[in-house]
């Protein structure tokens, strides 16, 4: 049984004043939208319909959380980068991204997924650069390695370690394929020390 297959549906956030006190720990999701966030959590979960997804990019509107048990939570974060979206939610989203990674003491990790054909883009940096004064881990997906050869997925995976090494140096980063449930076990692994960390 992995970490994440037990994962139940256990709230819905729209405001950070509700953030659920459970006293547990907390490792969220995070990704431009259509970067394959919500395909990333249910393979991980192995479970098609845990996280909402859709063809139409922007769906998570809140923070979404998921109950692994003992205590410890996933939470699916708003996809940011969607155009399509009025102003004044678009800026809601922002207040409601930022201020939860920034200021959760629940929160042990960051997961950031990145369309591997297009990764690093200003919003994923700007996402880094957020949560970079907390100095809690992230782990970058790069999801989607199906689409690329291994020969161009592993040359973009050091193209992207190099960059985090540089700028981002509390950042780790793997290949990911919801399709061909690629990466599966060391993206588990990761998270499940963030989890156990005392």
């Amino acid at each position: 049984m992995g970490l994440f297959s037990r994962a139940t549906f256990f709230t819905t956030v729209n405001h950070l004043r509700d953030l659920p006190l459970h006293g547990g720990r907390e490792v969220a999701f995070a990704g431009r939208s259509n970067a394959g966030k919500s395909s990333a959590i249910n393979t991980l979960a192995n479970h098609v319909r845990l996280a909402y997804t859709s063809k139409t990019p922007g769906r998570t509107q809140h923070l979404n959380y998921f109950d692994l048990g003992e205590n410890c939570f996933l939470v699916d974060l708003p996809g940011y980068g969607y155009a399509k979206v009025p102003p004044e939610i678009r800026a809601h989203w922002e207040e409601l991204l930022s201020g939860y990674i920034q200021t959760r003491e629940a929160l042990c990790g960051l997961v950031i997924i990145m369309d591997v054909r297009h990764p690093l883009t200003p919003l994923d940096e700007q996402m880094l650069d957020w949560f970079a004064p907390t100095g809690k881990p992230v782990h970058v997906l790069l999801t989607k390695s199906d689409k690329l050869s291994r020969q161009q997925a592993n040359m973009t995976l050091n193209r992207v370690k190099l960059h985090l090494e540089e700028h981002f140096p509390f950042c780790s980063v793997q290949l990911f394929s919801s399709l061909k449930k690629i990466g599966m076990d060391e993206a588990e692994a990761v998270i499940a020390s963030w989890f156990s960390a005392k």
